[in-house]
């Protein structure tokens, strides 16, 4: 249903007139604060009472009165037992989430905060009476954001990177093979029984049958691996080791430990011959020099978008710097909020659940909120920053752009294109990207590249250097010695 206003300008405040059924009032005025706005509402009597009436209809199976059945008792006299006031709280909820966003709406307010809500008035058969405070965009002040000066960066690809990367495909292809001609050596991957003993008693989880362990892969209590190398197939082994003061068993934090150790299996590490068939194996490309070739192109492609993303958050710090814009607090709590829902839905894709994982680093929310507080406050100024250098410079996004991204995105996730273009929200996230990516583009295409600076590598110390500093060291205690002698003298010519 669409709502009809009446506004009317009277000393700088604008009263909303709601024509239609609702028989609502909206006055709007700027508070007494910087980027505040306050709605005064005011809602008919019986908009109020059809509110209440609905709820009680919604819930009227739950009330249980002696003398009726369960569920069949009337609204009044639900009311006369319980009190009207029960089903105050949610009507007004229920009236509030109508009338609200049609009142920001209306007025095109940019609300940045949650809406702080002050009940004036509310009881049956009066007029509803609340006002509401929220913050609005503030303004943005822009300094100078074309010419900016930042640091070109480069990062160059060089035939050691390329051998590392194959490095890394040679491990991931190998192979283990058992030997049983010598023992146990670090990088080994070994299988072994073991028993642990506090107190020449056993403890849980200490004990594990045909375990493979790698040799130098730092999973076992610090020590114990290293007491494995220069172990034989079937030997038995004490092994002796102290549990860290932080392990995660208060039980067995700090204290001395025994384990019994059977070693049935050596195992090493066999690597592919480095040559054309490899390249074969594990690309598409016939040579080894092709492949090697290949591998170049694309960490050259990786260094160069990494050099790109970096020189983007220079210049957008740079044209965030030179803007003013003021961020308030109920701003800075409500972006805290979203970053710790989205974190929470980041997790929950993981298994995990937020008070889990900060049990698990040792936070709660309050740390969380505190530690983030002013990436919070800098990820809204950047936000605000982007828009209006978008507005200032006239940057536009066209359909076809729009288009082009959600048929992107309907590919990447399976989902039709109708469907991601009826979410509202997405479609202006989606529109909202593209203007910050062209933002980011014109600040980048207008910036002042400079050499980044060398740093001075510091000057050894030579031998002469060395020579010196003794010659130096070697005056001064001359000098020492000779006023000693002095003094001495002086002294004793007093005498």
């Amino acid at each position: 249903m669409a709502l009809h206003y009446t506004y009317i300008v009277q000393n700088k405040e604008v009263i909303i007139k709601m024509e239609d059924d609702l028989k609502m009032q909206v006055k709007v005025e700027k508070s007494d604060k910087n980027n505040e706005m306050k709605l005064e509402f005011t809602v008919e009597a019986k908009k109020f009472t059809d509110a209440m009436q609905k709820i009680f209809n919604h819930n009227a199976k739950y009330f249980s009165i002696p003398g009726f059945r369960k569920g069949k008792a009337p609204m009044n006299i639900v009311e006369k037992y319980y009190g009207a006031e029960i089903f105050y709280e949610d009507a007004f909820n229920d009236l509030f989430s109508e009338v609200y966003p049609e009142a920001i709406k209306e007025n095109k307010l940019e609300v940045m905060t949650k809406p702080d809500v002050d009940i004036k008035q509310m009881e049956k058969g009066k007029d509803l009476e609340f006002t509401v405070t929220v913050g609005v965009k503030p303004e943005v002040k822009l300094g100078n954001y074309k010419g900016l000066e930042i640091e070109k960066v480069e990062y160059k690809v060089t035939d050691k990177d390329v051998e590392d990367e194959l490095k890394q495909v040679q491990e991931k292809n190998s192979r283990l093979v058992s030997v049983d001609n010598r023992p146990v050596k670090s990088g080994d991957t070994t299988v072994i029984d073991f028993e642990g003993f506090v107190d020449d008693k056993a403890f849980d989880g200490g004990k594990a049958e045909n375990h493979e362990l790698v040799i130098g892969s730092n999973t076992f209590i610090p020590g114990f691996e290293d007491q494995i190398i220069g172990m034989k197939i079937d030997e038995e082994k004490d092994i002796k080791v102290k549990f860290p003061e932080d392990y995660f068993s208060k039980d067995l934090a700090g204290k001395d430990a025994t384990f019994k150790v059977t070693l049935h299996e050596i195992k090493e590490k066999e690597l592919p011959k480095l040559d054309d068939e490899f390249a074969k194996d594990v690309s598409e490309f016939d040579t080894l020099d092709e492949y090697k070739a290949n591998i170049k192109f694309k960490k050259e492609e990786q260094a160069d978008e990494r050099a790109k993303h970096e020189m983007e958050d220079a210049v957008v710090n740079k044209a965030v710097e030179a803007a003013e814009v003021e961020i308030s607090d109920p701003m800075v709590e409500l972006e805290l909020d979203n970053m710790l829902q989205d974190m929470d839905r980041r997790l929950s894709y993981q298994g995990f659940k937020m008070e889990q994982y900060l049990k698990m680093i040792g936070k709660t929310v309050a740390d969380f909120r505190n530690e983030n507080r002013e990436v919070a406050k800098n990820s809204i100024k950047v936000r605000l920053v982007l828009e209006a250098i978008c507005k200032d410079a006239k940057i536009e996004v066209d359909e076809k752009e729009i288009n082009d991204k959600v048929t992107e995105l309907a590919k990447t996730y399976g989902r039709k294109e109708e469907d991601l273009k009826a979410n509202e929200e997405l479609m202006e996230n989606i529109k909202g990207t593209i203007e910050n990516d062209k933002v980011i583009k014109l600040l980048l295409d207008n910036a002042k590249l400079v050499a980044k600076k060398e740093e001075k590598p510091k000057k050894e110390k030579s031998e002469a250097d060395d020579k010196k500093q003794d010659k130096k060291e070697g005056k001064k205690e001359e000098k020492k010695s000779t006023k000693s002698e002095s003094s001495d003298k002086k002294a004793s010519s007093k005498k």
